[in-house]
């Protein structure tokens, strides 16, 4: 048994979902082990992880919109805002989603299906840099 461990760095533009499966097979394949289980950890509050599908945009921007309706920037509604008025609302949307992610390896990638794809998910306006921790067991 074998395990390696990584971080990405990514640079997001601002709130939306940005699809990472790229790089996160890329760095799986590296790592040449067969059958194993991944680890995706994003360490921050206010973004978070999702597996969603990948061919159809509006999947992404419905989301998106969904996420502005039940977490809505509204200055009345929260005491905290420490960084301005989308810092609860982000907090909010990482606290309905997820930040870590468990993939099982199969034949050295990630089981994905077909139309999936792993995104991390920027729940604020400004950009940011965000680490996400990829943790491989396997042989």
């Amino acid at each position: 048994m074998r395990q390696s461990t990584h971080v990405l760095s990514i640079r997001t533009s601002g709130r939306g979902l940005l699809e990472i499966t790229r790089e996160i097979r890329s760095w799986v394949a590296d790592q040449r082990l067969t059958t194993g289980l991944l680890t995706v950890f994003c360490k921050h509050t206010s973004a978070s992880l999702l597996i969603q599908e990948n061919a159809a945009r509006e999947v992404r921007s419905d989301l998106e919109a969904f996420f502005e309706q039940i977490a809505p920037e509204d200055p009345a509604r929260y005491a905290h805002d420490d960084e301005g008025p989308d810092d609860m609302p982000a907090h909010l949307r990482t606290a309905l989603t997820q930040v870590q992610l468990s993939i099982p390896v199969i034949e050295g990638e990630p089981a994905l299906g077909t139309w999936q794809g792993i995104y991390l998910f920027e729940h604020r306006r400004r950009p940011h840099e965000r680490q996400v921790v990829l943790h491989l067991l396997g042989e």
